[in-house]
């Protein structure tokens, strides 16, 4: 009788164990995501600041930063919201993710 009740316990604590790892991987990935975002935000920002420095300038749009700074951009996964003002006035730069399934 005793045996059963410890397997009984075994088996509940296992179950509680597989849940909570479940729900802990879909939070890494959920924070991975958005740390990915983030890292592409900041690479934005900073090859916006060194165009600045080395040209006297803000680049005019996204397709410059990738040409000349080398900023890959998933296109598939983001939206990038750049609005340039002027050449002299750093720019509204946001990373927007598409979707979070992937």
């Amino acid at each position: 009788m005793e045996f059963k009740k410890e397997i009984i316990r075994l088996i509940i604590l296992t179950g509680v164990l597989g849940s909570l790892l479940y729900i802990g991987g879909d939070k890494i990935a959920y924070y991975s995501k958005e740390e990915e975002q983030v890292l592409l935000e900041e690479a934005i920002k900073r090859a916006v600041v060194q165009c600045y420095a080395i040209e006297g300038m803000y680049p005019p749009d996204v397709a410059y930063i990738k040409k000349m700074y080398g900023v890959g951009i998933d296109e598939s996964k983001y939206i990038v919201h750049y609005e340039a003002f002027a050449s002299n006035i750093m720019p509204d730069i946001k990373v927007i993710r598409k979707t979070w399934e992937d």
